[in-house]
């Protein structure tokens, strides 16, 4: 299983985080599309990463929290992802669709996502993937770090996932509130 350090915030100003990371030497990664479809599970989250050139599944856990939190996952590479997407509904079900423009950078061991997110919003993604041995207040200190360099404040921290935000959309429509 992989480990990762990782933080969510609303931050709307995408092209000052790019000028702000280009600043600090981080390098930009080719842009892309998503599709995660969330999947009922017993205990963590499951989901179907759908790119243009690729499908993943990942199964993790982290805790909900507006702080940088630990993420234990999986990722698995499908060569048949229409038919595990079948499967998947089939047997669990769908929770929920995310759709996403993401663009990203990549600063020491920091992946910085710039995310669009389909009937959200715009927010910024911070992931610290940890290698073996590596100590997890290192990537507590390095997204503390990009924070300050992009101005953004606890404040502005998300606790849930975007699919749980979402959710809670998607509840509110339902009962009208």
């Amino acid at each position: 299983m992989k480990r990762n350090i990782e933080l969510k915030a609303n931050f709307t100003n995408h092209a000052e985080a790019i000028r702000a990371l280009r600043a600090i030497g981080a390098a930009e990664q080719p842009a892309m599309r998503q599709v995660d479809t969330y999947f009922r599970v017993p205990l963590g989250r499951l989901k179907l990463r759908e790119l243009a050139d690729r499908a993943e599944l990942i199964g993790y856990r982290r805790e909900d929290g507006s702080k940088t939190r630990r993420s234990e996952y999986v990722v698995a590479k499908l060569s048949d992802p229409r038919a595990v997407k079948a499967a998947l509904e089939a047997t669990l079900g769908v929770a929920i669709v995310v759709k996403k423009r993401r663009r990203w950078f990549l600063w020491k061991n920091v992946r910085v996502h710039l995310d669009s997110v389909e009937n959200l919003g715009r927010f910024v993604e911070f992931e610290a993937v940890l290698g073996k041995g590596q100590s997890e207040s290192n990537g507590h200190r390095r997204i503390a770090f990009l924070c300050e360099v992009l101005g953004i404040t606890k404040g502005q921290h998300l606790a849930r996932s975007y699919a749980d935000m979402l959710g809670k959309q998607k509840k509110r429509r339902a009962t009208g509130r």
